[in-house]
């Protein structure tokens, strides 16, 4: 059976559908099933109606501006459209910010996550019968809410929680919330956590897009300390497929990690940047854009590697990535250079490629 039959008849709700993660599901969902779905977003600065001009005008598409952390207007919205399942992804996502202004973390993250939860279970318990039996509440996540590993082995479903950042503790927090609630209420949850994404609509502050994009305007590419932190990077279409198995699959009460089987150190990642540049959009003066690589201070705090053992989607589920790094790199690259204007309109909305979390 396909995944398209598997989830035809399906209404889901999606939170944070306008960001990165979010909008690639958003764009799965409608490209590659017949599931009707409802965006609610708050559009915040990272949020992107843009990212969705694809399938904006999709009958099985529509759009709710709301906040997470407004209860009434989450149960009004759930009320309105009778979901089968909710997958929610929105949240404060950048580490650095989170480290100059943690409240708002923990205000979506924590409270938001709260208020979902509330709002779901209110109207999960008015479901009967198959509609009940088949209801889902998705909460996706972060590998980072499990700490630092050193130079050997992996984040597995097992691992302790050990959040290192405000960013990844109100991530941590929401998950304790969303397993509680199933515990306690019964909801029937899923938890997936994710390593680090790359691909297309990228938000321009995240790693890869801020080196694609200093690179091609001439400026330095930032590294931070010495290059070596370890992350296991996951094309953001192989993450949106395994979220969409997970959620229509998966066992209520399981936690399934999703991992790109992709680890690079940060400097191997800037100069595989830099590489597919040289490639496809040589420089004029016919030096390397590594020439441009610059060290800078390291963030306070900066766990030192991540990396997911993703056995159990791909032994339970099916699931493996499509994308290998290098051609998932490759893929983002060629983006964007072919979007500039997509970037460009964020940059001249007021904000700036400039370096946050420092601290102090």
């Amino acid at each position: 059976m396909t995944e398209a039959t598997l989830i035809d008849h399906r209404r889901i709700l999606v939170t944070g559908g306008a960001g990165f993660i979010g909008s690639a599901l958003v764009r799965h969902l409608i490209g590659e099933t017949q599931a009707e779905v409802l965006n609610l977003d708050k559009l915040t600065y990272a949020g992107n109606l843009a990212s969705l001009k694809d399938v904006a005008d999709d009958p099985r598409y529509r759009f709710v501006q709301a906040d997470i952390c407004n209860g009434e207007a989450v149960a009004a919205a759930i009320e309105d459209f009778r979901p089968d399942a909710i997958m929610h992804l929105a949240a404060e996502s950048h580490v650095d910010r989170s480290i100059d202004g943690p409240a708002q973390f923990i205000q979506t993250n924590i409270v938001g996550t709260f208020e979902m939860l509330q709002a779901a279970t209110g109207y999960w318990k008015g479901l009967e019968g198959a509609e009940k039996e088949s209801f889902r509440f998705h909460h996706i996540s972060t590998d980072e809410v499990y700490g630092a590993l050193g130079d050997e082995g992996y984040f597995t479903e097992s691992t302790a929680y050990d959040p290192r950042s405000p960013y990844s503790a109100s991530k941590a927090g929401s998950d304790h919330l969303v397993s509680a609630w199933h515990h306690t209420h019964g909801l029937p949850t899923i938890i997936t956590n994710c390593s680090n994404n790359y691909g297309p609509y990228h938000f321009p502050e995240k790693l890869i897009p801020l080196v694609i994009i200093r690179a091609v305007g001439g400026e330095e590419l930032p590294v931070y300390g010495d290059g070596s932190n370890v992350r296991d990077w996951l094309f953001v279409d192989d993450h949106a497929r395994a979220l969409t198995l997970a959620m229509d699959r998966g066992t209520p009460g399981e936690t399934y990690m999703i991992g790109g089987h992709s680890e690079r150190t940060n400097l191997q990642v800037v100069h595989g940047i830099c590489d597919v540049l040289d490639d496809l959009s040589p420089p004029a003066d016919g030096a390397s854009y590594r020439e441009q690589i610059t060290f800078v201070s390291d963030r306070p705090g900066h766990d030192f590697r991540y990396a997911i053992d993703p056995s159990k989607i791909e032994r339970d589920l099916g699931w493996k990535p499509a994308e290998n790094f290098e051609s998932g790199l490759r893929r983002t690259v060629q983006w964007y250079l072919d979007n500039r204007d997509w970037w460009e309109d964020i940059l001249s909305g007021g904000y700036r490629a400039e370096r946050v979390g420092i601290g102090g």
